[in-house]
């Protein structure tokens, strides 16, 4: 399976500032198959170490940060005779061991020789419950669900992503309806690695649903084990209510809908909490449409998405023939869905940071805005083959942006005032 990260990760490994790198991500996004599969490819040997049920690992890194005693005990746990540059050291599961987190600043500054590369599903929750972070001794990678154009690598269609990584539209709309089938067919499987493994195999809808079903349980079961009683259900309200909040026309997320009189305070450690996993991704609204955005976003207002778009699916209950074929279901839901899926992909597939914009009226609301050098990009996202783009007009005439994104099932369209880019290539925004 193609990871695109996979060449970060060479880069990684030439560069003359090199620290220890950690990856982040949620659950069941690939960390420990990248790590292992970046040392089989680029290393001669590859020194791997889980810390989860691991004490005498554990008790090895709380004693003191003496490295060459480290890399002692690293050598025996792994079977493998440590060298510096053809070893590649692999830490996972860090979060169960806060004193190996800690161990990098060491790691960075005594012994910089050694290719280390760490990887913690909760690892952001455990930062946030006081671990000691080594700031500016770590270099850090972002692991999310497999985007489309891995996807579409991973079902044996390496032509099309290739052909959209050119931006030639000449080329790439010739194709328009193999992209639309797969495209509908990533709505349904997401990118998470297991179910597209799955998939791939066995070209079987019922049993991707199965094994979505299973991840998101193994995901519910994390709460039970690592939040404090009366913390759990809050956050199960909250995750379980983002199918809901999406698939209303505001998006912006409104704790009334999770339970009556509720506050925000209420829940802002729920949604903390789900955001250091990676199960979800905050887009917080804009007040003004100027450089920098961040300047203007409003910490009260935001949208909630999931972390995989096959995932939301399989959490709303869509069966595999409303998407591909559509339904009154998918036809309801598909505005959620194709967000969704589009955030997805600014977020994994671009170097974008989203954010949107609204006004109490909601007459120049936009679904997407980023920031591209000087200039504020607004982005309208069409499901429908209804693409009357009245609101991203009106947000132009009234802010004079120099380019604006309309994302729709339609072909490449260049009408000066706003660029419609398929919705097969938002990794070409």
């Amino acid at each position: 399976m193609r990871r695109f990260a996979m060449e970060k990760l060479e880069k990684w490994k030439n560069s003359k500032r090199r620290k220890p790198l950690i990856i982040m991500g949620a659950r069941q996004v690939g960390k420990t198959w990248l790590m292992k599969e970046f040392g089989k490819k680029y290393y001669k040997k590859v020194a791997y170490v889980s810390f989860y049920n691991n004490e005498r690992m554990k008790s090895v890194f709380d004693m003191d940060f003496d490295i060459n005693r480290i890399i002692m005990n690293l050598n025996i746990e792994s079977g493998v005779s440590i060298t510096p540059e053809d070893t590649l050291i692999i830490l996972d599961e860090i979060q169960e061991a806060p004193k190996v987190l800690e161990s990098l600043k060491y790691f960075c500054e005594d012994a910089p020789e050694y290719h280390v590369v760490t990887a913690g599903s909760l690892l952001g929750v455990a930062i946030h419950q006081g671990v000691s972070y080594p700031v500016g001794k770590v270099d850090l990678l972002d692991l999310y669900p497999l985007s489309f154009r891995e996807f579409l690598c991973a079902v044996d269609q390496e032509s099309l992503a290739e052909a959209l990584a050119t931006n030639d539209y000449g080329i790439i709309d010739n194709f328009a309806d193999k992209y639309l089938f797969w495209l509908k067919n990533y709505y349904y499987i997401g990118g998470m690695p297991a179910v597209v493994d799955y998939f791939r195999e066995e070209k079987d809808y019922a049993g991707v649903r199965e094994i979505q079903k299973d991840i998101v349980r193994q995901y519910k079961g994390d709460f039970g084990k690592h939040v404090e009683s009366k913390e759990l259900p809050r956050i199960n309200m909250v995750w379980e209510s983002i199918p809901m909040q999406l698939a209303k026309e505001n998006k912006k997320f409104f704790f009334g809908q999770i339970k009556k009189g509720a506050r925000s305070s209420e829940f802002e450690v729920a949604i903390q909490w789900l955001l250091d996993c990676g199960l979800v991704h905050k887009v917080y609204r804009v007040n003004e449409p100027n450089v920098p955005l961040a300047s203007y976003k409003s910490f009260n207002a935001y949208k909630l998405f999931m972390l995989d778009v096959g995932l939301l699916g399989a959490i709303s209950e869509l069966d595999a023939e409303s998407i591909l074929e559509g339904n009154e279901i998918f036809v309801e839901f598909k505005g959620a869905l194709t967000e969704q899926y589009v955030l997805q992909q600014i977020i994994s597939d671009t170097s974008y940071t989203p954010f949107y914009f609204g006004t109490d009226k909601g007459t120049y609301e936009q679904d997407f805005l980023i920031q591209k050098g000087k200039n504020i990009v607004p982005i309208e996202v069409k499901a429908e083959t209804n693409i009357k783009s009245k609101s991203l007009k009106a947000f132009c005439d009234k802010y004079n942006p120099n380019v604006a994104v309309r994302f729709s099932t339609m072909k490449y369209v260049d009408q000066g005032w706003m660029k419609n880019i398929p919705l097969y290539a938002v990794c070409n925004l």
